[in-house]
């Protein structure tokens, strides 16, 4: 498809809905007097979690979304009739950073949340060493896998959830200016 295409593309959708977002890219809108305008995506963040744990996920997916990140929770970005395990590793492969989501009811979860870590954990081998990625957070007074402990620092949600995000932005941050 040529930029023209893709123009023309877009300016179709945004005739039907306020915004068309180009996953990985970013947002274009249209304003009232009919400019388009674009807003490139923030650090993509990749947010893990066992479904017991949807409300602090979507409360994660907010607060990071307010910060002027992108990022990337199941529920918001999965569509119907996409191959979801395929999408799910691309959505790992592609993001800055993965935020593992722990507490009392995952910690110890057989399944997908489990799948996703350890791919999360295999991506995270090929980033330079002094690269942060995988960012595991803790939503309760629960164990951190052993393996990840001797490995990672992790992140408290609780008592102090601010707190707690305050150091997630923190290594977002740090990390961006690296980049840059």
């Amino acid at each position: 498809m040529s930029a023209e295409e893709l123009g023309r593309l877009i300016q179709r959708y945004l005739k039907r809905s306020e915004t068309v977002e180009i996953d990985g890219l970013g947002t274009f809108a249209c304003s009232d007097e009919g400019k388009i305008s674009f807003r490139g995506n923030g650090p993509r963040v990749f947010i893990g979690y066992a479904v017991e744990d949807v409300v602090a996920a979507e409360r994660i997916f907010a607060d990071l979304l307010k910060r002027g990140c992108s990022p990337w929770l199941d529920r918001r970005k999965l569509l119907p009739g996409q191959n979801w395990p395929r999408r799910i590793e691309d959505a790992i492969e592609s993001a800055d950073f993965f935020i593992a989501c722990f507490s009392q009811r995952s910690a110890n979860k057989r399944g997908g949340f489990q799948a996703e870590i350890r791919y999360a954990m295999d991506c995270a081998s090929r980033v330079p060493l002094d690269d942060v990625f995988f960012i595991p957070v803790r939503l309760d007074a629960c164990p951190v896998p052993a393996r990840i402990q001797r490995e990672t620092q992790y992140v408290d949600l609780f008592p102090d959830w601010a707190e707690g995000m305050s150091r997630i932005y923190k290594i977002i941050d740090r990390q961006r200016r690296r980049a840059a």
